[in-house]
């Protein structure tokens, strides 16, 4: 007679033989991690079904009476253009650069009339959504190396996209070295006037999302005071279905950065020469 330990009992109660000892844990996979803001999250599947809900969800700093989820109005953008698109349309002269165009619904609207349009975006789903649509689009950040840099006639951002890299600032004034002088940018603000810094994820209504990332909500307020810090000149103002609006221009001329600035940095006196304000 074999004796058994309360171990080996249980064992064979459960199936097992009391001479193979414990059975080894079973190994669960690991949670996925989140995707890649924009790309491997719940917008690129968004774009693909043109649907929503679809928030950004406030991660830091704390809300303290702010809304938690942000909104995100997809059906609007993979919709054609409604009025204030259009009232916006009307202002661009080209060739017209959208910063982060999404899923190209500008793009599409200027290609259809004859107007020489580029979008660009992080996103796959939205770069082939556009072409989809009949526009040219890139998938390319706004901060990385672009077409036609300082020859842009109008540059558009629209929906939002205010808010990318979270430094309004810095943005702006990325947006001023692509504009030829005299050219414009037709900046869309949140309808609040607010001036938020936030870390943010995309997030659908399972509670699917992607990675955090830096993000800014701008008003009209602020808009105007990042635009000028950067040297644009406000033009015009309007306001059309709740959505303001802010038509600025680069100016024609520009003096040159002073050479001490040069001499500061050590750089060659050919690269002084090329180094202009805009």
């Amino acid at each position: 007679m074999i004796e058994t330990s309360p171990s080996s009992v249980d064992a064979v109660e459960r199936g097992g033989s009391p001479m193979a000892g414990p059975r080894p844990p079973v190994l669960l996979p690991p949670p996925a991690r989140p995707g890649e803001p924009w790309t491997a999250d719940p917008y690129a599947r968004a774009l693909r079904t043109g649907r929503g809900p679809l928030y950004l969800r406030r991660l830091a700093p704390p809300a303290l009476g702010a809304a938690e989820l942000i909104p995100l109005d997809v059906e609007r953008w993979c919709a054609g253009p409604d009025p204030a698109d259009t009232g916006v349309l009307r202002r661009c002269a080209g060739p017209v650069l959208d910063v982060g165009c999404g899923p190209g619904r500008l793009v599409a609207a200027l290609a259809a009339d004859g107007v020489p349009a580029l979008g660009v975006d992080v996103s796959p789903a939205a770069v082939a959504r556009t072409r989809r649509h009949g526009g040219t689009a890139l998938r390319r950040s706004v901060f990385d190396r672009l077409p036609r840099e300082g020859r842009w006639g109008t540059v558009l951002l629209m929906d939002g996209n205010v808010g990318i890299g979270g430094d309004p600032a810095a943005l702006f004034a990325r947006l001023r070295d692509l504009v030829r002088p005299g050219g414009r940018l037709l900046a869309e603000a949140a309808a609040d006037d607010v001036d938020e810094r936030l870390t943010v994820r995309v997030e659908d209504a399972r509670g699917r999302h992607g990675r955090p990332f830096p993000w800014a909500r701008v008003g009209p307020t602020a808009l105007l005071g990042a635009a000028e810090t950067a040297g644009w000149i406000v033009t015009g103002r309007w306001t059309a279905d709740g959505r303001p609006f802010a038509e600025l221009h680069r100016p024609n001329r520009e003096p040159a950065l002073r050479h001490a600035t040069c001499r500061h940095m050590d750089l060659p006196a050919a690269v002084c020469r090329d180094r202009t304000v805009g």
